[in-house]
């Protein structure tokens, strides 16, 4: 699985299709399905994305939980009940459900924001807030990432 980076700005036409970033798509074209899934984030006003891969893998934790646990139940309903497939049209964009434009406040373009091994998909002004909220909150904490052994 390729890692998403970088922040990439897009326009959106008229029927609500985006380009997915070109370097983006090409490492997702190689999974069984060829396009992105989206879902509303439950913590911001944006889309959580990901591969078919990486879906399949939160599958596999939520099966690990008790399949009555309320933990369960939440997981499942926050992401898998609300996650769109969005396929790749022939010129690599994905086609926005008006719920999920409406969810992230998008209308004109969208801002393509690589995170590992997901990306989410803001508003633009509404990530530039968010961004500098997030790196005055680290100036004050000054977070840490410990690589492991070796690394």
């Amino acid at each position: 699985m390729s890692l998403f980076v970088s922040t990439i700005i897009n326009k959106i036409d008229r029927k609500g299709r985006v380009s997915v970033p070109a370097l983006w798509r090409s490492s997702l074209t190689g999974q069984g399905f060829a396009g992105v899934v989206c879902y509303p984030s439950f913590t911001t006003a944006c889309l959580d994305g990901m591969g078919m891969d990486r879906l399949e893998k939160i599958a596999s934790s939520l099966d690990r939980l008790d399949i009555f646990s309320p933990e369960q139940d939440e997981m499942a309903q926050l992401v898998f009940a609300s996650a769109r497939q969005l396929a790749f049209d022939t010129e690599g964009r994905i086609m926005v459900p008006e719920d999920l434009l409406e969810h992230a406040g998008l209308s004109a373009e969208a801002a393509f924001v690589g995170r590992g091994r997901t990306f989410q998909i803001w508003e633009p002004s509404a990530l530039k807030k968010a961004e500098a909220e997030i790196r005055r909150r680290a100036a004050e904490r000054r977070p840490s990432l410990h690589l492991g052994s070796g690394d």
